[in-house]
């Protein structure tokens, strides 16, 4: 069914790479005007020359998620063109492979404030276009990381357990205003981001001995989920979490 979000605003943060570009692509393609923001912005430009090529709209601004100063510009820039924001993805993160007795106090505060903070300040910032909505939904994207425990990743692990909380918590808070929040759960996707991780056959192998589909993900499977719960399709769902994982967390 084409149109899933036909007439909508959506932003979708670290939407220049990955995951966020998969993401923004989607949304456009079933009908949203997009936002995408993100620190890279030739690589952020890219996407919207791509989306507007397209036939979509989709407009670009650079932004560093864990500064709340970045967040208030974006929100008074959003009312002021669109008057309302429909869909927000909080999808802009960091991962650091380190154990806990190996991580340094700056990288564990740099990963929360990119992963924590942006959702939180997103969150927070964005609320008086969202509730200009009537009707909106927030997609936090955490990880199968932020469900199970696993080596070697202390403070993303920590990073993502917070946003699933969050994202529950808002769920409470924001239901009075008619915003939806929940959160979607990746396990192993094929970005940038993983590339280390799935560097050789043996690598992937032994990551993914538990994945019962027995294969890393695209990024649009996970895309498809994120345009599930920001549709109406998805109206009776909020504080939710929605895993996407292969069924790797299943054994």
């Amino acid at each position: 069914m084409a149109g899933r979000v036909e007439g909508k605003i959506a932003l979708v943060t670290g939407g220049a790479n990955g995951m966020g570009r998969s993401h923004a692509m989607l949304l456009a393609r079933e009908g949203a005007t997009l936002i995408v923001t993100d620190r890279d912005e030739e690589a952020g430009q890219a996407v919207i020359d791509e989306i507007n090529r397209q036939g979509g709209q989709a407009r670009f601004i650079v932004h560093d998620v864990a500064s709340a100063e970045d967040w208030g510009r974006i929100s008074e820039q959003t009312l002021s063109t669109f008057g309302h924001l429909d869909i927000l993805v909080n999808n802009a993160g960091i991962l650091l492979f380190s154990a806990v007795q190996d991580t340094g106090d700056e990288d564990f505060a740099r990963t929360l404030d990119v992963n924590v903070k942006g959702v939180f300040y997103g969150t927070k910032y964005m609320l008086p276009a969202l509730k200009a909505s009537g009707k909106a939904s927030i997609v936090n994207v955490s990880s199968i990381y932020g469900l199970i425990g696993a080596p070697m990743v202390a403070a993303y692990q920590a990073s993502k357990g917070a946003v699933r909380l969050l994202t529950k918590s808002t769920a409470v808070d924001y239901a009075q205003f008619r915003i939806r929040v929940n959160s979607i759960h990746p396990g192993v996707i094929r970005t940038n981001m993983t590339k280390d991780l799935l560097a050789s056959a043996d690598m992937e192998n032994r990551l993914l001995s538990t994945t019962l589909l027995g294969r890393a993900a695209e990024p649009e499977e996970v895309s498809y989920a994120v345009l599930f719960l920001a549709s109406d399709e998805a109206s009776y769902i909020t504080g939710a979490e929605i895993v996407v994982d292969g069924g790797y967390t299943t054994l």
